[in-house]
């Protein structure tokens, strides 16, 4: 039997913020038994951490249907199962896809993530993607995402109300280009009311990745940090991902590096029984 954990990323309360499941591994798994355990819990994420040094983990993430190669909730979930069980201590180092990631306890009780830092470049969004997230009017910029084929594409729009009021056309919307869809505009008054000093907020959708609506979505604050550090003229700022769960992520640039910080808090634990495919 293997343990598993289901943890509410980017929030200090539970059923908020993004669930992850997260599954310590004592040895190898096959990426298919991963897949289909990831499909079974059928969360935006889950990630699978296996021991490879002291305070270091291979962490790999997979949403029901694909693995992905970065992903910031499970891994604030992964660090939050490791530190409240005592695997770690000080910091967690992960090696991923992406690179070498660290998370270490913040000083406000959360912890903080840091991340590769993804700039987008312009891009002219076709009118067909953009008819798909019901937009008329909206300035879209992409960011290359790994792999040329997997993009993160933010598109602005004029207000926050506009990103509280999208409802894409998700089979549409799975026929264009790209991986994941950040609508995002500058935070209002109803954001601060909500959430405190915000300063921008976002929505993010995936049905390429299986996921149609991502609750908040860490990887995306990597492109949207350097977009709205451009626009706001200040590398500290404050976001919301304002889904019907929500959640904050406060979001620091740094050079070529993102720092995200955010709350964790865990609401299941359980056994993981059908293991025979782990190797």
């Amino acid at each position: 039997m293997i343990r598993y954990y289901q943890v509410d990323a980017f929030t200090d309360r539970p059923f908020a913020g993004n669930p992850a499941a997260v599954v310590p591994l004592k040895s190898e798994a096959s990426a298919e038994w991963m897949q289909r355990l990831a499909a079974e819990f059928n969360l935006s994420e889950t990630a699978f951490l296996l021991p490879e040094a002291q305070g270091v983990w291979r962490l790999r993430w997979f949403t029901p249907a694909i693995e992905v190669p970065l992903c910031g909730h499970a891994t604030l979930a992964s660090a939050h199962v490791l530190f409240e069980t005592g695997a770690a201590s000080e910091e967690a180092r992960f090696r991923t896809e992406s690179g070498e990631l660290i998370v270490r306890h913040a000083s406000d009780g959360g912890y903080s993530m840091d991340f590769p830092a993804l700039p987008p470049s312009p891009w002219q969004s076709p009118a067909s993607a953009l008819a798909a997230l019901g937009l008329d009017d909206a300035t879209a910029v992409a960011a290359s995402f790994h792999h040329p084929e997997d993009w993160y594409v933010v598109v602005e729009v004029a207000s926050a109300d506009v990103v509280r009021a999208i409802a894409p056309d998700m089979k549409a919307l799975s026929r264009e280009k790209g991986g994941g869809w950040i609508v995002s505009a500058r935070a209002d008054e109803r954001a601060r009311d909500e959430f405190g000093d915000v300063d921008f907020v976002s929505r993010f959708f995936a049905p390429n990745m299986g996921v149609d609506e991502d609750p908040v979505t860490g990887s995306a604050h990597c492109v949207l940090m350097p977009f709205w550090t451009k626009r706001l003229h200040r590398d500290e700022l404050t976001a919301v991902q304002i889904s019907q769960r929500g959640g904050a992520v406060h979001c620091r640039l740094e050079a070529d590096r993102v720092h995200l910080r955010g709350h964790a808090v865990t609401v299941a634990r359980g056994e993981v029984l059908v293991t025979s495919e782990t190797r």
